[in-house]
């Protein structure tokens, strides 16, 4: 079916990256700027791609590079080899694909305004230039890591990477609460390095999916790390109206139809994101922790989730289904936005993403957290100890300290202070989109911003 033009008679080029916390955020923003008036056009790997008939509104366009699965890259790779794998591989056909899709507009009636990029993708940048396109960046994470990560080398001059073991519980004090040991790992700062600076490069704004009532002083922060650079912080981006973000799945709905037999309030629900590993002693750790705590819950256990896992079944410890009859379901997927805004969810145990951490709060879920990798170490330290809505499993995975933590947060007192902090952040989620919220004149400032792209001259191809 052809797609009528726009309201506004311009088109936005979007480049989501293939990791699922950084794709989301990509097409939700996708939809805030279709409900303002634009076409959108994504681009986009095959890897970890939505099935493009649920985004009806949405014109696509693929770049081939192989037939790789995130899942198999994970299981061989860390996080920051499979990004600097994928950037080598995606230059060439992000070129071919963004020049047919500039030959296309030259058709049509509607120009293209512009490219947004996540810039981890360190190539978009260049190709965009060679074209005159102008781009912006959107900031799929919290504004923390990005300002941390662009003072690594004031921290490396401070000696902080030189501290020995026993020192890892020092506070950072440029950045409190973080301790040392939040900060990332050598290994990765040449590879942090060059997405600071590919990010760095969009001088002609950021988007960030955040809002001004969570992270206003990290804002300020951020504005000095990126100075001159407009910045408009238009999240929570998932509350905008948008078809299913589960195109990929199975859609899978019987743990909601679970929930539903639940009393209010009584079930954690328990999910390490897409491509998170753990040990199997971790594994049954978690397991037992679970069962010992004697409270219901819900826990996605997705295939190859324990590393060195080949198979497509993660076996559960013996005995450990007997343990929790009636109490605890297990799936491999869940509808995680229904799950947190389902009655019977009272806590959230999370890896730390940004995308579950602002989803979980725009639900009023709090949390228990144990992050794995990149910025989910500070997500943690901010929100439990500046927001104080999240215990943090800081001493790892052990079943006593589990099973204390699930108590902590769904029985006892502390777990109700933090409902009530998250319950006054929640309204500021939803009031900051509506009219006169910051969140709302921040997309009205990035309209503005992108039209008046729209009679950017540019060399034919």
């Amino acid at each position: 079916m052809e797609k009528q033009d726009s309201k506004l008679g311009c088109r936005v080029i979007l480049l989501p990256h293939p990791y699922v916390g950084h794709t989301t955020p990509m097409f939700n923003l996708g939809y805030a700027l279709y409900s303002k008036g634009f076409s959108i056009n994504i681009i986009q790997t095959r890897l970890n791609s939505y099935d493009q008939t649920a985004f009806p509104n949405f014109t696509f366009h693929y770049m081939e590079g192989g037939q790789w699965s995130l899942e198999t890259l994970a299981s061989s790779f860390d996080p920051w080899e499979i990004v600097t794998l994928l950037n080598k591989r995606f230059s060439a056909p992000f070129r071919v694909s963004l020049t047919q899709v500039l030959e296309d507009a030259t058709k049509g009636t509607e120009p293209v305004a512009c490219l947004i990029s996540d810039p981890i993708w360190d190539f978009a940048g260049t190709v965009a230039d060679e074209f005159y396109l102008p781009r912006l960046a959107l900031r799929t994470g919290g504004l923390l890591a990005f300002v941390l990560y662009e003072s690594l080398p004031l921290l490396r001059q401070k000696g902080y990477f030189s501290l020995q073991e026993s020192e890892q519980e020092t506070t950072v004090l440029e950045f409190p609460p973080l301790k040392v040991k939040d900060l990332p790992s050598d290994a990765n700062h040449d590879k942090i390095a060059a997405v600071v600076k590919e990010a760095k490069s969009y001088h002609l704004g950021f988007v960030c999916n955040t809002f001004k009532e969570l992270e206003g002083s990290l804002l300020d922060q951020f504005g000095r790390s990126v100075p001159g650079i407009p910045v408009f912080p238009v999240g929570p981006l998932h509350i905008y109206p948008s078809t299913s973000m589960g195109g990929k799945h199975n859609q899978d709905h019987s743990s909601i139809t679970w929930l539903n037999t639940q009393a209010p309030n009584s079930v954690l629900y328990v999910c390490f994101g897409t491509i998170a590993a753990i040990s199997k002693d971790q594994f049954e750790e978690i397991a037992w922790g679970l069962a010992n705590s004697k409270q219901p819950f819900l826990w996605v256990v997705r295939p190859r989730m324990i590393n060195g896992s080949d198979t497509d079944e993660d076996k559960l410890p013996e005995n450990f289904l007997e343990a929790v009859s009636g109490r605890g379901y297990i799936v491999t997927w869940a509808p995680q936005l229904e799950v947190l805004a389902h009655p019977s969810v009272g806590g959230f145990w999370t890896h730390c993403g940004w995308n579950s951490t602002i989803e979980s709060i725009s639900k009023g879920v709090p949390m228990i957290c144990f992050p794995f990798f990149g910025d989910q170490k500070m997500n943690t330290r901010h929100v439990s100890d500046i927001l104080r809505i999240r215990l943090y499993l800081e001493k790892g995975l052990e079943r006593q300290d589990i099973e204390s933590a699930i108590r902590r947060l769904m029985l006892e007192k502390e777990g109700n202070e933090m409902r009530e902090r998250i319950a006054a952040l929640k309204e500021k989620a939803h009031s900051c989109l509506m009219e006169g919220g910051s969140s709302y004149e921040a997309l009205d400032q990035l309209t503005n911003h992108i039209i008046s792209f729209r009679g950017t001259e540019r060399p034919r191809i």
